[in-house]
């Protein structure tokens, strides 16, 4: 079992959660240049731990030359699968769009020029969508960048765009929450070839553990969810997402 999407860095003793719960894999999202030098860190520690590199849409006060100069050395680390996280993010504050869409276009170049998939964060205001659709229109102009749409909210217009350009979707412990209906259409909904697993811990701990700090061994509880949603056997869905997790990060098959 692959979680796809966690900041290992953030837990108090990242190691504890090496195997727990049948966890054979991890990969550590570096979303700022401490957190990226933290991620790869792990990844060069431990073999079952990768690192992603990045700049995070909130952190547009870190974005400069010597930033983009680290992230992009860092890149080109052979424990390093993907880049991001990057997006768009309105919920905290709306008045930088500009600044945000330049440093997500440039990990988009980036991402194009390793060949490794962009791993993308997208989140509105409640009741707005402002964010999800300027993701659809910047993603519009970069058709050949693979992506992975982290923490999928369900939005109608992106799953429809992600679709069309074989994005990736990864589905985190919301996906289990009482009131989460369009996230669970979704994850009925995306192809299953295109289907991926995540925690975002330590946050979005999924039921029955929310409310406590997130765990990436809880990711097998978003896992037997969504087997439910879609009635598949939750071994089976656990094979299919592993296998689209080393698809898309270029992961190495386990040696049986």
């Amino acid at each position: 079992m692959i979680d796809t999407h966690c900041h290992l860095d953030f837990l108090d003793d990242p190691a504890s959660a090496r195997g727990e719960f049948g966890l054979t894999g991890m990969v550590c999202i570096g979303a700022s240049p401490e957190h990226a030098r933290n991620a790869l860190a792990l990844a060069e520690r431990y073999e079952d731990v990768w690192a992603t590199v990045g700049l995070h849409p909130t952190s547009m006060g870190e974005d400069g030359p010597e930033t983009r100069a680290e992230i992009e050395r860092l890149s080109q680390h052979p424990r390093v699968v993907g880049i991001g996280e990057s997006g768009l993010d309105d919920y905290w504050d709306d008045t930088r769009r500009a600044a945000q869409v330049a440093a997500f276009e440039w990990q988009l170049n980036l991402a194009r020029r390793t060949g490794k998939p962009l791993v993308i964060h997208v989140r509105d205001k409640a009741g707005e969508e402002r964010a999800q659709r300027g993701v659809i229109d910047v993603l519009s102009v970069w058709p050949d960048v693979p992506v992975i749409l982290h923490c999928f909210s369900g939005h109608p217009g992106l799953l429809e765009c992600g679709s069309e350009r074989g994005a990736y979707f990864g589905f985190a412990g919301n996906t289990t929450y009482k009131n989460a209906r369009e996230i669970q259409e979704a994850a009925r909904a995306v192809p299953l070839d295109r289907l991926l697993v995540e925690t975002d811990a330590p946050f979005l701990a999924p039921v029955p553990q929310r409310g406590k700090p997130n765990r990436p061994g809880y990711v097998h509880h978003t896992l037997s969810f969504i087997a439910g949603l879609r009635g598949l056997d939750a071994g089976e869905l656990e094979r299919v997402t592993d296998e689209n997790a080393r698809r898309v990060y270029n992961l190495p098959t386990p040696t049986p």
